[in-house]
């Protein structure tokens, strides 16, 4: 069966794959694995436009190795989940310097960081054309649902079961176009809500098809209560209209990006401002409040914008701290939530009639 399977995918895609996404065009590995990093967790339609643009900047690993971070985070803004640009940038480094090259050598590529053995097994098989297994998201959901295998895909019980399957399954010969037929299968046909089972090109042999069950599988991650933080971001604006903002931390969330300043209350953002900018704003107006949701979290946002008197450099004196103009060439990446706060009127740190809270 494994053979016939992987015939029959590899049939349905040469007539309804998708072969002309940006990154199938001159398919080198270092194309193949930046397309996979910036898949991750993320819609074809979205990558497109970024990938096109890291690559006219970026053409090749030496290119991305040799730039600095903040340039490789300025062009993945919008796009999320941040630690994948960073440990782009790692593993471009380290590539360059240990291996002059991304490695062809699957438990090389695996050792980088960010590359897992999915990733790595798309780089052997779509960008060098060699016999390797691939298992993201859609990988499990086809072979979960036709294998009928029960549980959740993160469990390692279960893990090891596709992981198995996954690699019976990869012919020898054809391993990219299969690889991709697997993707495009699970993304266009085999979806996870309302799949189209009457199109799909193994469903005469497959488990869940066949019991009604595709719904069921593969299991979803057990729930948890998501938690829920608070943070005041500081709108700090100087009489030119320049907006303070801080560099945060290299790791954890937003690790390495350009943010707001923070505070922990409204009562705290007075003590906060003159902590950063030497002075504290004559008054304060809370803009209206809103989530940001990350993976295991969400964060209740409560925007402050307050107006400085005189010039804006007394107190700034921090390399990870910069006045920066709305409108201008950002010094590097910023989070999405604080970018659609900057891309605000400065006029509610200007106006005269604002909810004084400083108080």
């Amino acid at each position: 069966m494994p053979q016939r399977f992987s015939e029959r995918v590899l049939a349905w895609w040469r007539r309804h794959g998708r072969k002309d996404l940006p990154w199938q065009r001159e398919p080198t590995p270092y194309r193949v694995w930046v397309s996979e990093i910036m898949l991750q967790q993320t819609q074809v339609g979205t990558v497109v436009g970024y990938f096109d643009r890291f690559m006219a900047r970026f053409p090749d690993l030496e290119a991305l190795a040799t730039a600095p971070v903040d340039e490789v985070l300025g062009l993945w803004s919008g796009l999320g989940y941040y630690a994948r640009a960073r440990n782009l940038h790692r593993a471009a480094q380290e590539a360059h310097v240990l291996h002059g090259g991304l490695p062809a050598d699957l438990e090389a590529l695996a050792a980088l960081p960010g590359i897992g053995r999915s990733t790595a097994g798309a780089i052997l098989a779509l960008g060098h054309g060699r016999p390797a297994s691939i298992l993201d998201g859609n990988v499990k959901r086809v072979l979960a649902r036709h294998a009928g295998i029960d549980g959740w895909p993160g469990e390692t019980a279960v893990l090891h079961r596709l992981w198995a399957l996954a690699e019976e399954r990869t012919p020898e010969h054809e391993a990219g176009p299969y690889a991709q037929a697997m993707m495009d299968l699970g993304a266009t046909l085999c979806t996870r809500a309302n799949p189209c089972c009457g199109d799909c090109p193994v469903a005469a042999d497959c488990v869940a098809q066949r019991e009604g069950r595709q719904r069921e599988l593969p299991a979803p991650k057990p729930r948890k209560t998501t938690p829920e933080r608070e943070t005041w971001m500081l709108l700090l604006y100087d009489a030119a209209g320049a907006v303070l903002l801080e560099r945060r931390p290299p790791s954890g969330i937003w690790g390495g990006l350009w943010s707001l300043p923070e505070a922990a209350s409204a009562d705290e953002a007075d003590a906060r401002a003159r902590e950063l900018a030497g002075r504290t704003p004559a008054t304060w107006q809370a803009l209206p409040p809103f989530r940001h949701a990350f993976t295991h979290f969400r964060l209740r946002i409560h925007p402050l914008a307050g107006r400085l008197h005189g010039p804006a450099a007394v107190g700034v004196k921090d390399t990870a701290q910069v006045w920066y103009k709305p409108g201008q060439p950002p010094p590097g990446g910023i989070p999405a939530p604080v970018a659609s706060l900057l891309e605000q009127p400065a006029r509610a740190a200007a106006t005269n009639d604002r909810e004084d809270i400083s108080q």
